[in-house]
């Protein structure tokens, strides 16, 4: 094909009103026209070379598998008609911008080969809805689909909102466990600062003694002989170690209480950019008690931008993984903390040397209330509310168990939401 022909073919994929999607053998995203970024309100630049399903979570479904088997294994045309929904992705906005009531949808997908024989797929997502709405004998069925939307729409609204409400249940309830740990590690500073307190009492009701005593002395030798019996050498030497301890003392117990707020505090549906560095310190605070018993926490840190993020939201989730590692631990291990950036794509992850998970398990660890905890340990809510928001954040959590070895858990999350409203610059980022 010679440039012009080359030319004829990008102008025709560009301007067709035909979704154009092609992915590689892995089912990485290459390429896709303009109708696709319009429709999704998604960017190609931010969606290059990922996993499909990363960028729409709703086409990893085993319809898209069974589709991929025939067009992979036998070289067929696989083609998806728009009564037969859920659809492979959903593109919510018509070529106008405008969010579309309904959208009835049709897919197809083949494989074909580059010049250099590398194998691809391509995926062309039809709009359907008009040619749906002219047969006179769908109408019926078009209002009550409308109808059914609109309920779901309904319904999804309303599970958000239990969501939500989970969501910060299971924050109170975690910090609710938390909270014998973190009375441990205040009353430990605060009781040696009240024993300091007590001393120091006596020190300067005994330097009183002294300075009282220079207005009535006969002389100086008697007010030496006074600062001899009390000790006043030794007094002096330890009113500055005691003052020092209190100091530090006061100091851990702001470095929790501040910990505690940032910890606990509940952004609704607000992104701002955040140091994610500076919320795991945080978090690693709050659960200090947790972990120091039962591992050693080494901190493998690269560098990260600003991330735009609910940043109380991703402290809940690191949190998660942080109480669930140190309960995979039966006596004394390691838990790592690594963090890193790869494209437009930074991560956080939390490996210990636990008791790793069956992978028979693997599949499940993510459903509601399902946990291998004893009766009373666990909610079996903390890892699905942490996918939840991992994939509100447009994410994805990877896992990798060895049992009796340990477990791996990456999150991954964008440097900056696909699409986003002006970004309120989180204020703590600067201190």
């Amino acid at each position: 094909m010679d440039s012009r022909q080359r030319e004829l073919a990008s102008a025709l994929v560009e301007h067709i009103e035909i979704g154009v999607i092609i992915l590689d053998a892995e089912l990485r995203i290459q390429y896709w026209n303009n109708v696709v970024t319009q429709c999704s309100g998604k960017r190609l630049e931010l969606a290059l070379q990922q996993p499909l399903a990363l960028i729409f979570p709703e086409a990893d479904t085993l319809c898209l598998s069974e589709m991929l088997v025939l067009a992979r294994d036998q070289g067929e045309h696989v083609y998806t008609e728009w009564h037969d929904p859920p659809y492979l992705i959903q593109l919510p906005f018509d070529t106008s911008g405008e969010p579309a009531p309904l959208m009835l949808q049709s897919t197809l997908l083949f494989p074909f080969k580059r010049s250099d024989d590398q194998q691809l797929f391509g995926l062309l997502l039809y709009d359907s809805s008009k040619l749906a709405r002219d047969n006179n004998q769908l109408d019926a069925a078009l209002h009550s689909l409308s109808s059914k939307q609109v309920e779901q729409e309904r319904l999804i609204t309303t599970l958000e909102k239990a969501n939500a409400q989970l969501m910060q249940s299971e924050k109170l309830a975690a910090i609710g466990q938390l909270a014998a740990g973190v009375a441990h590690e205040i009353n430990s500073p605060i009781g040696y600062v009240c024993s300091n307190l007590q001393t120091l009492a006596g020190y300067v009701h005994d330097l009183l003694r002294i300075i009282d005593a220079v207005d009535g002395a006969a002389s100086l030798d008697e007010v030496r002989q006074l600062k001899r019996s009390l000790e006043y050498a030794y007094i002096r030497n330890d009113v500055e170690a005691l003052i020092a301890e209190s100091e530090d003392g006061i100091e851990q117990v702001k470095k929790i209480s501040t910990a505690l707020k940032d910890f606990s505090h509940f952004e609704e549906d607000e992104f701002r950019l955040a140091d994610l560095h500076r919320g795991l310190d945080t978090t690693l605070n709050v659960v200090n008690n947790e972990l120091r018993y039962k591992a050693e926490v080494v901190k493998e840190y690269g560098q990260l931008p600003a991330v735009e993020c609910m940043p109380s939201q991703i402290n809940q989730v690191m949190m998660n993984l942080l109480v669930n590692a140190a309960h995979a631990i039966e006596q004394f291990g390691r838990i790592t903390l690594r963090s890193g950036q790869q494209g437009e794509w930074v991560w956080l992850e939390v490996e210990d040397t636990g008791q790793g998970i069956a992978p028979h398990l693997l599949n499940r660890i993510y459903e509601p209330f399902f946990t291998t905890k004893p009766v009373g340990k666990g909610t079996g809510l903390g890892l699905s509310l942490s996918y939840n928001i991992v994939r509100k954040h447009n994410g994805r959590i990877e896992v990798f168990s060895t049992p009796g070895q340990g477990t791996r858990f990456r999150v991954w999350l964008p440097a900056q939401q696909p699409t986003r409203p002006p970004i309120k610059e989180d204020a703590d980022h600067h201190e």
